[in-house]
């Protein structure tokens, strides 16, 4: 088979966040439930600054309610939500005001530290506001002082939360409404990095004191093996963003922090790169040399390591030859490089393991730099 080229990100399709599309379908319901005509496209106002329209698959009209579907549109962007089937229904209350809600798919907050209170839909403070300003505005305009329920639905919600770290943070029984821009950019970053930050938030109310943050599942999984005394909320999967997330723990007060992870990632955390995708910088195999001569690896090895391709060969060379004593400097090295980084204020472990799960090397409870030992390169 032809393998597809791959596109330029600047060619890349934007889409539409689950929140924008909840205000979309909101606004189309209300304006049915108002003028009894079936609503076809809906357009909205979005936080970016634009205007954008969706189309209305369904307009359901039932005795004293409306309810409007649209289908999420994330774009080329890889989102669990793509596709997703979003529904808003709508109808007067006996109150004065916008009652806003979330309805079957929509997860309800349990745990603290989100910026929802607990026992709320999990529909985040830009979409409500969105919804709330947008219904508000249709309100206005047809002089309209009576209430209205409004409801989110997302009818596979559930079965979509469990591809997301919803259930770490406590959102239960469906996905989040989410956005704060009203577009989805394909492969951004930010809402991988407000995740992280959500889930230290969460970990901090929970009463963790020692988080545990791994670059993915894999490591994840070694990490709870490790430290099977530790709450389900104080591990937290950091991806590439070390730096951004060991900052965010000691902006939030978190005293001690495990890093667990794998020989190429950690290779560069202990050469001071604290973002650790692979495009971010290249593995210093000098660096590496430089450990291993200064735990007294021959000077074969030395040379094997100058020539190696990547971090992981130069694990198993180190393996093989016994020469154990590298991984645990290499995990100091993390450490230093990331009180260095942080300018301190945290106790740091880290922990390599290999693809197999056997555990390399590790370097508990540091919180201080040894300049001695410590080279900055």
């Amino acid at each position: 088979m032809e393998r597809k080229p791959k596109k330029d990100p600047k060619d890349m399709r934007h889409g539409y966040t689950t929140g924008a599309c909840a205000t979309a379908v909101s606004k189309a319901a209300l304006l049915a439930l108002i003028t009894k005509e079936e609503q076809e496209t809906s357009t909205i106002h979005l936080p970016i600054g634009r205007d954008a329209t969706f189309t209305i698959e369904k307009c359901i009209f039932e005795e004293n309610a409306v309810s409007c579907e649209t289908i999420k549109d994330a774009g080329d962007d890889p989102d669990a939500t793509h596709q997703a089937l979003i529904v808003g229904t709508v109808s007067w209350a006996d109150t004065p005001g916008i009652h806003l809600d979330g309805g079957i798919g929509v997860g309800r907050v349990t745990k603290p530290g989100l910026p929802v209170l607990v026992g709320e839909a999990a529909i985040n403070p830009v979409p409500r506001k969105m919804i709330y300003s947008t219904v508000q505005g249709v309100l206005d305009e047809f002089h309209i002082t009576r209430g209205v329920n409004v409801v989110i639905s997302v009818p596979k919600g559930e079965e979509i939360a469990k591809k997301t770290l919803n259930g770490r943070l406590g959102i239960l029984g469906g996905i989040s409404i989410l956005g704060t821009r009203g577009t989805v950019v394909p492969f951004s970053s930010s809402a991988y990095m407000a995740s992280i930050v959500q889930a230290i938030s969460v970990a901090k109310e929970a009463g963790c004191e020692h988080l545990v943050v791994t670059t993915g599942g894999r490591s994840e999984k070694f990490a709870m093996k490790q430290y099977p005394h530790l709450a389900e909320e104080a591990f937290i999967e950091m991806g590439d963003f070390v730096g951004f997330t060991l900052k965010h723990c000691k902006r939030l007060g978190i005293k001690q922090v495990s890093l667990v992870g794998m020989m190429g990632k950690f290779s560069k955390v202990a050469q001071g790169v604290m973002m650790v995708h692979s495009k971010s910088a290249p593995i210093d195999f000098n660096f590496l040399a430089q450990l291993a001569k200064d735990i007294g690896a021959d000077r074969e090895t030395i040379a094997q390591v100058l020539e190696a391709n990547t971090a992981s060969q130069v694990g198993e060379m180190m393996m093989e030859k016994g020469y154990d004593a590298f991984f645990h400097r290499l995990c100091e090295a993390c450490c230093y490089s990331s009180i260095h980084h942080i300018k301190g204020g945290l106790t740091l472990s880290t922990s390599i393991y290999s693809m197999q799960g056997q555990l390399l090397g590790r370097a508990d409870d540091i919180a201080s730099i040894d300049e001695v030992d410590w080279d900055r390169g």
